[in-house]
């Protein structure tokens, strides 16, 4: 039986179409799924919308629209069109109002009611709209919320509390018994620091919501957002609904998220699953903020891009390489226009296009489009995708530190094209013999093969392409193991390469 890997990206608010930074968690998401698919593992890869929010209600009332649930169907349907637009290969989509959803938290709140850890009572604090969270005075920066930089107003209302100080202990116990369970290490430390300083009780319940599952012990009250939300990650392996398949993928693998729903997700969530008697997620792992050219993104200055439409332009493959690349995951960054048009000409239409096009017109050229018998002994040829360079793709992937993946597979790349400058490949092409050319074309050849499982979870597409220009069978090479693919000899002698057009064209 394969080794399962559940993976999730937060489920998102629809108040609004996803923007480039929406898309990054879930490009980040896609990327693990598929290299992990690419180990032969079971994947279950979900994401979602959260629908239960007053920010939904919010942004139909300004459409005009009053039918909410009109209004919770088509934007969900515009995410999802989106994901799909961009080759997204989540295996489960889910809604907070599908009847499944309802299910898993009806089943989940009777849990932790039997345990003892919802009571009634009054409410007095500071709320922030932004963040449908209530804030302490000591979490706050100058009196605003630290995410949305407002002040967050005041709240009096009786509701129901779920005793999330009941676990502070037992939290701080896990966090220090699983130093894997919180990345990267500073996210680990503001975690502790809250639960040690700032955590307490937290309201689940609000009077009167347009939308949102009913309390099951009041029908005046709808579950609070962040109660209800957070189970979507036990609705997908079928949490109250199928046991079997719940048992087999939970516990997650991976939850990511930004770190503005940080201490939901490493306080709050694994509080709630040990009320529960669930097994915890086994890692959190949050990635920062990033700005748009310098300046932060938002609807008043008009900078929020839309990933669909920059990927007409660029490919959804380029916007991959430059976010992967260019942003260390788990760091806040910048994602500049110009610097992405820089990299794709420089790194993608320069590097690596110039690599595999004048490879292929190389091997068309002296050898008839058919790829060379190699003896692989010729004196001062050594095979430019060596294990090592393997074994260094992998740790970093493994330990989700991309940019030095996509650095690794350049390392080759550049090293190929180094090799073509000092081989000199048309001088070779003047001898009788033609052995030590032979050779020289075959190492390249096979070099981008590799290259090309190397970028499959990176850049999909443009791994696939790189196969068909080798006149390979997309679908014979990708039921390879990775353990057969990286063998060197993958690629067969007497194949005819098929060049086509180049893969990045230069952009003016």
């Amino acid at each position: 039986m394969n080794e399962k890997f559940y993976l999730t990206t937060p489920i998102y608010y629809i108040n609004d179409r996803p923007h480039i930074g929406h898309a990054y968690t879930t490009l980040i998401a896609d990327t693990i799924a598929r290299y992990h698919r690419l180990k032969g593992e079971d994947v279950l890869f979900a994401t979602g919308t959260d629908e239960n929010s007053q920010k939904n209600v919010e942004a139909a009332a300004k459409k005009g629209e009053t039918n909410i649930e009109k209004y919770l169907n088509e934007m969900s349907a515009i995410w999802q069109e989106n994901w799909d637009e961009m080759d997204i290969t989540n295996d489960d989509f889910v809604r907070t109002t599908e009847a499944r959803h309802h299910k898993a938290v009806n089943a989940f709140f009777e849990r932790v009611n039997k345990k003892g850890d919802i009571y009634k009572g009054f409410y007095e604090g500071l709320y922030c709209d932004g963040c449908e969270a209530f804030w302490n005075e000591g979490e706050l920066i100058d009196g605003l919320c630290p995410f949305h930089k407002k002040a967050p107003h005041k709240i009096q209302e009786e509701n129901y509390f779920f005793r999330l100080t009941n676990y502070r202990e037992a939290l701080l116990k896990h966090i220090e018994t699983h130093p894997e369970f919180i990345q990267p290490e500073k996210r680990k430390n503001e975690v502790v620091n809250y639960i040690k300083d700032n955590m307490t009780d937290i309201s689940i319940s609000r009077p009167n919501l347009k939308c949102g599952i009913p309390f099951p012990l009041d029908n005046t009250h709808a579950i609070y957002v962040w109660f209800d939300a957070l189970v979507n990650y036990l609705t997908v392996p079928g949490f109250g609904e199928n046991e079997e398949k719940f048992n087999k993928y939970w516990p997650a693998d991976v939850h990511l998220l930004a770190k503005d729903i940080l201490k939901f997700h490493a306080a709050l969530w694994p509080a709630m699953l040990m009320s529960a008697g669930l097994d915890l997620p086994k890692v959190v792992f949050v990635h920062g903020f990033f700005t748009i050219n310098g300046e932060k993104m938002s609807k008043s200055l008009g900078n929020a891009i839309d990933p669909v439409e920059l990927s007409k332009i660029y490919t959804t493959d380029a916007i991959r390489y430059y976010l992967l690349s260019e942003i260390k995951f788990g760091e806040d960054g910048d994602f500049s226009l110009v610097r992405l048009k820089e990299k794709y000409n420089s790194a993608l239409a320069n590097n690596f296009g110039n690599l595999l096009n004048r490879t292929l017109a190389m091997t068309e050229k002296y050898f008839d489009a058919l790829v060379p018998s190699s003896s692989s002994k010729s004196e001062g040829l050594d095979q430019l995708c060596e294990i090592d360079i393997w074994r260094e793709f992998e740790a970093a992937m493994n330990i989700y530190r991309f940019d030095e993946a996509v650095n690794i597979v350049w390392k080759v790349i550049d090293g190929a094209n180094k090799f073509i400058d000092d081989m000199k490949p048309w001088e070779l092409a003047k001898s009788v013999d033609k052995t030590k050319l032979a050779d020289v074309m075959y190492n390249l050849l096979e070099t981008l093969r590799q290259v090309g499982w190397m970028l499959l979870p990176i850049m999909p597409d443009a791994a696939e392409k790189i196969w068909l220009q080798l006149g390979l069978d997309v679908a014979i090479e990708k039921s390879k193991s990775i353990e057969d693919a990286k063998i060197w000899g993958g690629l067969k002698i007497g194949v005819k390469i098929k060049k086509g057009d180049p893969i990045f064209p230069r952009l003016i």
